[in-house]
């Protein structure tokens, strides 16, 4: 006989029920439904780590290269892609003042972090972005930071360009002073501010495809530097001939004997 203790729940009440009470039907659905959500996400960001393991690699490349201490700036990655930021030290300058050219210790740089790059563009896109200082400019060449840093940023997609690099897998963006890391109060923060950062996006820009065919179908696109692909037509027929059925092929021109004038119609 159960137990009844005045103000106290009795011992065969469902809610103090002993170990080993069914549970509720709706509980063991939900119990599988989160079991099959874990799997999901776990599945998920296997996958997602095994097509980033080219950008992992790369990654821990130039963090090995930035401790050592052969170039100066960091590398991270986010859900859109990897950036690696290369900035000023203090006896090396990229550029330099007020100018676009590469100073022969960006081509330093540009020859270590070249051979990591140029493996992630084989299967990913890079955007090199160029970043200055708030310090104003106004010369016959650029007229502001934007066209300076953006000028800066194409002279480094060139130089990619010399080393191979695929060109449509390569552009250039400048974002002035905009985009600064500290603050522009000192020299030291301003040579920061002017750095080039090399955005490797996890998805590439989509394949184009060329126009429309006469079938309606689009045209294969040329090869890298080659000609458009036109599709081959027919000759077309001289003014006056006769047009023949779909799928017959005009006889062969005659020679006319040599010295013998052609004959005029009606002869």
């Amino acid at each position: 006989m159960a137990l009844r203790v005045k103000g106290m729940i009795p011992e065969d009440d469902r809610r103090v029920a002993p170990v080993g009470e069914p549970a509720p039907p709706w509980m063991v659905n939900y119990a599988d439904l989160m079991t099959e959500l874990v799997c999901f996400f776990v599945i998920l960001y296997a996958l997602s780590a095994a097509l980033n393991k080219d950008m992992q690699k790369a990654q821990q490349e130039v963090q090995e290269m930035i401790k050592e201490g052969k170039m100066a700036g960091q590398v991270q990655i986010d859900k859109e892609g990897m950036r690696i930021t290369l900035e000023e030290q203090s006896q090396m300058a990229f550029f330099e003042s007020g100018k676009a050219d590469l100073t022969d210790s960006m081509r330093e740089q540009m020859g270590k972090l070249s051979p990591v790059l140029l493996k992630l563009a084989e299967k990913h896109d890079i955007v090199v972005e160029g970043h200055t200082d708030n310090i104003p400019i106004y010369t016959k060449q650029f007229a502001s930071n934007w066209e300076l840093s953006t000028a800066r940023a194409t002279s480094v997609v060139k130089s990619m360009l010399e080393d191979k690099f695929a060109p449509k897998r390569l552009s250039a963006v400048g974002y002035g002073e905009y985009h600064p890391i500290v603050p522009n109060d000192s020299p030291p923060n301003r040579k920061k501010n002017r750095r080039v950062v090399f955005f490797i996006k996890n998805n590439p820009y989509p394949d184009p495809t060329g126009p429309p065919g006469p079938d309606g179908k689009p045209l294969p696109v040329a090869p890298e530097g080659g000609a458009p692909a036109v599709p081959e037509q027919a000759p077309a027929a001289p003014e006056g001939a006769a047009e023949l059925p779909a799928g017959e092929v005009p006889a062969p021109e005659t020679p006319a004997p040599a010295g013998d004038a052609p004959a005029e119609a009606g002869e």
